[in-house]
């Protein structure tokens, strides 16, 4: 029986030598016995051909699954995880007074696994979703837990209150020597990054300022945030953390003024640079702009994916809808599933809605979503969904109001 590729390690990007090996050998063995799962997998990366195979055939063969084009590039990498992991225990983050900033809390216990001692600032606002307004810190605050306690339910004084942690936490920066942004390339992580160099570059600070950015992991299939990877890779990645230096915190400045503005003009200019300081901001911020609703349907593209995966697959439960949207649809995943449960409100409570939910006294992930008939027109481009939806929504600072009675008749 042969070994196939872990997909754990496809995921996590921790690989190990020792287990490569063997593996090869194992599918070695299994070819030269005739197994034909063994033989379809060499197939699969090395032409027919009459000479016998050699370990060094299986070994190529084990790497291409692994995700890397030779065996000695998967050998190098998973030597340099492990140097990596040596000079951790041995130095880490521990010559400095250190802060790690992160859009979330998916890696601080991955941090102190992988033995970084620093201090841990979470900084998680959806920016992605909701009003943008460049306001000081105080007043953009209060703005934006009006806008979460609105579409999650939470009290707004609750909301503030989560929010006030991590905007004060900005205010007493003064005790570190060195502050660490983890960031990676989606829209969620790079809007606020945007705005945290932003805030950095307003302020004077004697502090190191440097930066984690991350759009791919070797080995890793499919790479959607720095949380899905093993504690190893974080001190991989932070051999390869870059300082912040003048060309990006002026990027960070005009891509905040960017989001911030009433129309599409300074992001369009600023995606059109390419954001050479940070080129991954720029594609993000090229797919922020996606959200805009779209000429012929009023969608924007979280919309319009929902509505074909529901059209696609439905009906189906709400959990199931959005591991489509992750696994096959969104082109830069972005959305926590909560946000994508948020998203979906509009489309289902509108006068005449986009799509159907039952099963409601079930957990919201389990209630079964299915396309009504105006559903099947927007994507048809048949319909303007501004003409139907109820509610307001936020690209940034570009507020989408529906349309006036006199756009579309809606009956």
């Amino acid at each position: 029986m042969t070994t196939q590729t872990r997909p754990d390690a496809r995921s996590h990007g921790r690989f190990n030598l020792e287990q490569q090996r063997k593996r090869a050998k194992e599918l070695l063995k299994s070819v030269r016995a005739d197994d034909p799962e063994a033989l379809a997998r060499l197939l699969r990366h090395l032409p027919p051909r009459a000479e016998p195979l050699r370990l060094a055939d299986a070994q190529f063969v084990i790497a291409r699954e692994c995700g890397f084009p030779s065996w000695p590039r998967l050998k190098s990498h998973i030597e340099s995880l492990d140097a990596s992991r040596r000079l951790m225990a041995e130095r880490g983050d521990r010559d400095l007074a250190t802060l790690h900033i992160r859009c979330g809390s998916d890696i601080e216990r991955s941090l102190r696994s992988a033995g970084f001692e620093g201090d841990f600032l979470e900084f998680s606002d959806p920016f992605c979703m909701g009003p943008l307004h460049d306001l000081p810190p105080e007043q953009l605050m209060r703005r934006r837990a009006r806008y979460l306690a609105e579409v999650s339910g939470m009290a707004e004084r609750d909301a503030l209150a989560r929010l006030r942690k991590s905007y004060s936490a900005l205010d007493d920066l003064e005790r570190y020597a060195r502050i660490v942004l983890w960031f990676e390339h989606d829209s969620y992580d790079q809007l606020l990054l945007a705005y945290l160099l932003h805030r950095l570059g307003e302020r004077s600070s004697r502090a190191r300022l440097e930066l984690v950015a991350v759009d791919a992991v070797p080995g890793v299939e499919r790479f959607i945030g720095i949380g899905q990877l093993a504690p190893d890779l974080l001190a991989w990645l932070w051999r390869r953390r870059v300082p912040i230096e003048a060309p990006l915190l002026e990027l960070g400045s005009r891509a905040w003024a960017a989001l911030t503005a009433e129309d599409a003009g300074p992001l369009e200019a600023l995606v059109a640079t390419g954001t050479p300081a940070l080129p991954m901001m720029g594609r993000a911020l090229a797919r922020h702009l996606q959200e805009l609703p779209a000429g012929n349907s009023g969608l924007g593209l979280t919309e319009r994916l929902t509505l074909e995966i529901v059209r696609d697959h439905g009906p189906l439960a709400v959990g199931q809808a959005f591991a489509h949207l992750m696994r096959e649809r969104e082109p830069l995943p972005y959305l926590g599933d909560l946000m994508f449960w948020w998203l979906l409100q509009p489309l289902i409570l509108a006068p005449r809605p986009a799509l159907e939910i039952a099963e409601t006294q079930r957990e919201w992930p389990h209630r079964r979503l299915s396309l009504t008939a105006l559903g099947c027109e927007l994507l048809e481009g048949r319909r303007d969904w501004l003409a139907h939806v109820a509610s307001e929504r936020w690209v940034g600072g570009m507020r989408i109001a529906p349309a006036s009675a006199g756009r579309e008749n809606p009956q």
